[in-house]
């Protein structure tokens, strides 16, 4: 005899059949299983990123620097040896940042005395003003303003040496990423196309040449997207500057390297750096040239926004202004300023290379997923090293 409990259990343990689920759910189930894996797969690369950002930083800085720099090695006469070549552009390089810091320096030195005196008198009118304005706060409210200011500043004392501790600790984290950036510009300069090359070799052999060339697109588009923004750096940096330098707002020269630096992260980066000359023109000149120093400011980001960035960055990058705004946006809330600085040269590179992949990958038999039988591991063969194209930039 059967048992009668057998037949339920093994109806409610059999497994549904293929023909009882419909298509749509099936396909909707397949593309699930898919972008969970690869959020999820993001979502490990962020962390790892995250973890490693004191060598990552610098070493794609590095990169950024390679393509802006590549050209300028590779003008150099043949005679000359590789090595050498890199490394005077590299001391070049540091040359360059060591002067700026110098005259940023030298004009913090002299100026700041004088704007601290400035301070001070600015700090009584505003107090004077507290008192005889539309406020009307007494004498004896400020000073209970000021005691809990005194009090709050006790109360978190700790808080603020942990923040020195840690201002501290970002400080050798800055020397550490300089030497690795400066190092990994120096590789890259002198043997970058045998670094490349043997990173190509740990692909599959049938997707080497479809991979070499759309890296290279996509190197080509990352050195103009860098060529562009350094142009762009300049227009903005020498317009504030210049505004500064009218008005007689003081430190022009760190204006100019603050506003230069900050016009790498695309849009956004000019209006907040022109905070700065017109937080010193509010304490050093008054509201009057406050408010035409932030007027200089806001026209000179127009000028990027309006033009500088469709005319020049569109003819570098194909990206819509939009989708600017948008990556630069998740790169700052994911990784903070490295994330707003690298958001955008990445978006690009990647939408070179995806873009390139695409159209080779619709081409019968040119495939960039290779067959079973055509997935090899890195190999040592000479027969099938990448080949560089003649277009591409000559190794030394």
């Amino acid at each position: 005899m059967t048992n009668p409990g057998s037949d339920g259990a093994d109806a409610g343990t059999a497994a549904i059949p293929r023909t009882h689920l419909p298509y749509p759910v099936v396909l909707a189930a397949a593309w699930s299983a898919c972008l969970l894996l690869i959020v999820a797969g993001a979502w490990v690369l962020g962390q790892a990123v995250g973890r490693l950002s004191v060598i990552l930083a610098p070493v794609a800085i590095a990169v950024l620097l390679a393509a802006l720099l590549r050209p300028l090695v590779d003008r150099i006469p043949a005679r000359v040896p590789r090595a050498a070549a890199a490394l005077v552009v590299v001391v070049g390089l540091l040359l360059a940042i060591l002067g700026a810091l110098a005259a940023v320096t030298t004009q913090f030195a002299t100026g700041v005395p004088a704007m601290r005196d400035k301070l001070a008198s600015g700090t009584d009118s505003a107090l004077r003003w507290l008192e005889d304005g539309p406020l009307h706060l007494t004498a004896d409210r400020l000073q209970e303003a000021v005691a809990q200011s005194r009090s709050w500043l006790e109360g978190h004392s700790q808080t603020l040496a942990a923040g020195a501790v840690h201002f501290g600790h970002t400080a050798v984290d800055a020397v550490a990423g300089l030497l690795i950036c400066l190092v990994s510009l120096f590789f890259f300069l002198y043997h970058g196309e045998k670094l490349w090359e043997f990173f190509v070799r740990w692909l599959p052999r049938a997707s080497r040449g479809h991979v070499d060339t759309a890296f290279r697109h996509g190197w080509g588009s990352l050195g103009a997207y860098t060529r562009t923004q350094l142009t762009v750096a300049a227009i903005n940096s020498a317009g504030v500057g210049l505004g500064a330098l009218v008005l007689g707002v003081p430190f022009v020269v760190p204006i100019v390297v603050v506003v230069f630096l900050a016009s790498f992260v695309p849009i956004v980066g000019t209006l907040v750096a022109g905070l700065i000359p017109t937080l010193l023109a509010l304490v050093d000149k008054g509201p009057a040239i406050a408010l035409a120093m932030l007027a200089i400011v806001v026209v000179v980001h127009q000028i990027e926004s309006h033009l500088l960035q469709p005319l020049l960055m569109g003819h570098a990058v194909a990206l819509h202004p939009l989708a600017v705004i948008l990556v630069v946006t998740g790169g700052t809330y994911l990784f903070g300023i490295v994330g707003a600085l690298f958001a955008v040269p990445v978006t690009a590179m990647v939408n070179t290379v995806v873009r390139y992949l695409a159209a080779r990958g619709g081409e019968p038999g040119e495939g960039i997923v290779p067959e079973r039988d055509q997935v090899s591991g890195p190999d040592g063969d000479d027969d099938d090293e990448v080949a560089v194209p003649a277009s591409g930039p000559a190794s030394r």
